[in-house]
């Protein structure tokens, strides 16, 4: 079992949702992400760095096409997994009323 543990980074809602997004995929594109959430590009990039900057994310860059337009990619590492495990457990917590 996951032992709770609110993270204040990963609390953002926009953070919050990235996860719970990549929780449920080995890696997403970042259009998938961005067009998900429905947030802007620069946004998007703004919370993703803040997540990478802390080893929740791994961002992959991809060149594709005969343009060579850049794709990335972005997956949970096995850090950011557990850190979001235990966050949403510490939710789920708090949500049972069990506050202290």
């Amino acid at each position: 079992m996951t032992e709770a543990a609110f993270n204040d980074l990963i609390h953002s809602p926009v953070r919050l949702r990235i996860c719970a997004l990549l929780r449920q995929a080995e890696e997403l594109e970042f259009a998938t992400i961005r067009d998900t959430l429905d947030v802007s590009d620069a946004h998007l990039s703004k919370n993703l760095k803040l997540l990478a900057d802390t080893d929740f994310l791994w961002l992959r860059k991809e060149l594709t096409g005969s343009r060579g337009r850049k794709r990335t990619w972005v997956r949970l590492t096995p850090q950011g997994r557990a850190a979001v495990d235990a966050h949403l457990a510490a939710l789920a917590r708090i949500a049972a009323g069990d506050v202290a």
